[in-house]
């Protein structure tokens, strides 16, 4: 059954909207009914509906307002409008956000039920859509890694433009930084594409192959005399300007990794397999790069120096900051765009093994933290190397809370500071109030506390604090505002200053690099 969120500020009318059609019958469950825009926010954000019927003026927020926050996180809930004033400005409004209808109070049975059947039937033919739009990208997918039948495959052929004699083809992969995206941009991104290349298929939500067809009197045997090298240079120029044309007209980022040139669409498969092995190489170049063969083929081979030695030393003093510091000068100074790609990857698995070996030893794999193949698929995840430095720092501040809090040696007034840390961090905690709580004077206890934990007092509650704040971002979709109010930070700019330093992203980035 989809689900209805019910939504009127007065009680007798709300249970009345409850209870004047039989939801059920047609295929819905009531889950959340609210007395604002305000209440009903956040009921969405545990649990998302299909349908939301609301009325528009509320305390706290209003109808409108409510809508808005749906919409910038949803586009396929749909919305019935409610209201008692019959003004053109409250249905201008509605139609911008793409409501289902605009119903006066006293609401009519048969109108509401014929609204609400109206907003199932437009759900049904959305997701109808996409499940087209998704077997349509899994058949460009399963033929483009050779796994389609002799049948699918002829026709897939069909599908694409017909060559001329003297024509050329060149295929890229390009992957859209889904960051620099908004509301609406997708349809411009692909209205441009389809202008200007020969043929464009969307395999994934930010992925797409680009066909271009190239006149050209040279017969290619894909050599390396001097005509080829101008053939390569002009499609990747090509290639460039359309990536230029998106950043310039769009404000969107991409990554191009351009394939081999062929002439017969049979090579399709194998071009795309190799333009997919260039996309390893936004980690070194990051969005708005255009890449092929000839670019990177004179990259340096050269291992990074890692001190595998000098950063479990520092992991196990708990030396946080330490830490942290190295894997940044390591992924930031020490790693040139010129690089192999293959040694930075090599380089972070053994960062991978290292803080895996680590978790063995001190049997902090049973805790709720990533495993090696998790890494694994986070280091091949990354967008750049920017994302991959996060997730490192991440984990190793989150093992080195972990061997605080597991170090039983501690003294009993620490232990005691320790446990009411984590269960009132939300509360205004000083050293000086736990001091003369405890009967003890309070720069003696900071030195004792900074010997065994081996951070100061502040900083331990920052990270008790920063971590609960990491889980609520990376599990839930509260708003960020909320996220530091709940664990305690009163001034948001200050808890993303305070959280940028424990884990060396700030919090929406995060939440972005979750998408991923």
């Amino acid at each position: 059954m989809k689900k209805v969120m019910l939504v009127e500020d007065e009680e007798l009318i709300l249970q009345g909207i409850r209870n004047i059609i039989d939801w059920e019958a047609l295929g819905l469950d009531v889950i959340h009914m609210a007395h604002n825009g305000k209440e009903a926010l956040s009921l969405w954000e545990k649990e998302p509906v299909d349908l939301v019927v609301t009325d528009v003026e509320m305390p706290v927020m209003n109808g409108l307002n409510l809508l808005k926050e749906i919409r910038s996180r949803n586009e396929r809930v749909r919305f019935v409008i409610l209201t008692g004033y019959d003004e053109f400005e409250y249905a201008r409004k509605a139609i911008q956000l793409d409501v289902e209808d605009y119903i006066l109070k006293p609401i009519d049975e048969e109108q509401l039920e014929a609204v609400v059947k109206k907003a199932l039937l437009k759900l049904q033919e959305m997701d109808q859509d996409n499940a087209r739009k998704m077997e349509d990208r899994i058949g460009w997918q399963k033929f483009l890694e050779g796994g389609s039948g002799e049948e699918e495959r002829k026709t897939f052929l069909s599908l694409l433009p017909k060559v001329k004699k003297a024509e050329l083809l060149s295929a890229a992969v390009m992957k859209i930084d889904s960051r620099s995206m908004r509301k609406g941009d997708m349809s411009e991104l692909l209205s441009i594409l389809q202008e200007e290349a020969c043929r464009v298929i969307h395999l994934k939500a930010d992925t797409l192959l680009l066909i271009e067809c190239f006149s050209t009197d040279y017969t290619w045997n894909g050599g390396e005399g001097e005509t080829a090298r101008k053939i390569r240079s002009g499609i990747h120029s090509r290639f460039s300007y359309l990536q230029n044309r998106l950043e310039s007209e769009l404000g969107i980022f991409t990554f191009i990794g351009i394939g081999p040139s062929f002439t017969d669409y049979e090579k399709l498969p194998e071009v795309y397999r190799e333009a997919m092995r260039l996309q390893k190489y936004r980690m070194l170049d990051g969005y708005g790069s255009c890449v092929d063969e000839n670019h990177i083929k004179n990259r340096g081979s050269k291992d990074v120096a890692i001190d595998e030695t000098q950063l479990r030393k520092m992991i196990l003093q708990k030396d946080r900051d330490g830490a942290i510091n190295y894997i940044e000068d390591l992924f930031i100074n020490n790693i040139r765009k010129d690089a192999d790609v293959n040694n930075l990857f090599q380089t972070a698995l053994k960062i991978a093994m290292l803080l895996w070996d680590i978790k063995g030893e001190y049997k902090l794999e049973e805790k709720n933290m990533q495993d090696l193949s998790d890494m694994v698929e986070g280091i091949y995840g990354a967008e750049d190397i920017f994302g991959l430095k996060a997730m490192f720092i991440s984990e190793i501040s989150e093992i080195i809370t972990y061997l605080h809090t597991e170090n039983s040696a501690y003294t009993p007034v620490v232990k005691q500071i320790m446990t009411e840390v984590q269960k009132n961090y939300k509360e205004e905690l000083s050293l000086k109030t736990l001091a003369y709580k405890y009967h003890m004077n309070a720069s003696y206890l900071g030195q004792i506390f900074q010997k065994e934990v081996g951070c100061s007092f502040t900083q331990y509650l920052s990270n008790i604090k920063n971590g609960i704040a990491k889980d609520l971002i990376l599990n839930t979709n509260r708003r960020i505002n909320d996220i530091a109010q709940e664990v305690g930070y009163t001034d948001t700019s200050y808890f993303y200053r305070k959280f940028k330093q424990c884990y060396g992203v700030s919090p929406a980035s995060l939440r972005e690099m979750k998408k991923y």
